[in-house]
């Protein structure tokens, strides 16, 4: 993984982590001052804009790890990380799913599932993620590859140009 793999990584899960538990804290563990109230506390529109802005960026992050971190480090069967990497990668996609359907659901009961869902995943994902530095982190900046080499072209063939059959050498009768 690439340095700005890393940080873009690192960065964009931070945001997102701590603008969710902002949300979190605002939403469900204040108490609106007036009864009649839409939001708990004025930074909740804020905190929730920016959450849903952010996340695309993430998922991003995600994907272009994917091939050359995720998939290359599974495939190999590299002992260090591995269950933290393994426990990240599969809530991710059923966070940020959930994360997708809660704009759009409009069933109440739907609602709530998707949240609930998206809150446990959000919280797997964060843990595990930290549990994946922390496991990593006695490797020290060696953990940091290149992108490994890209194998030489073939020599191009002469293609045949259309409509002509290809130079061939004729057998003699």
């Amino acid at each position: 993984m690439s340095r700005f793999e890393r940080w873009n990584l690192w960065v964009t899960s931070a945001l997102v982590v701590i603008t969710g538990i902002g949300l979190f804290g605002v939403k469900y563990l204040m108490t609106p001052v007036e009864p009649w109230a839409v939001i708990n506390h004025p930074v909740q529109p804020w905190l929730l804009k920016t959450h849903i802005l952010v996340a695309p960026f993430m998922v991003f992050a995600v994907g272009s790890i994917t091939l050359r971190h995720v998939w290359q480090h599974y495939r190999s069967g590299q002992p260090q990380g591995r269950t933290s990497g393994i426990a990240t990668a599969l809530v991710v996609v059923p966070m940020i799913v959930t994360g997708y359907l809660i704009q759009v659901v409009t069933s109440v009961g739907w609602l709530q599932a998707m949240v609930v869902v998206h809150l446990v995943t959000g919280t797997v994902y964060a843990l595990a993620l930290s549990l994946h530095q922390a496991a990593n982190r006695s490797r020290g900046p060696s953990d940091v590859r290149p992108e490994p080499p890209r194998p030489a072209r073939r020599p191009r063939r002469d293609s045949p140009r259309r409509g002509r059959a290809p130079d061939r050498p004729h057998a003699t009768p």
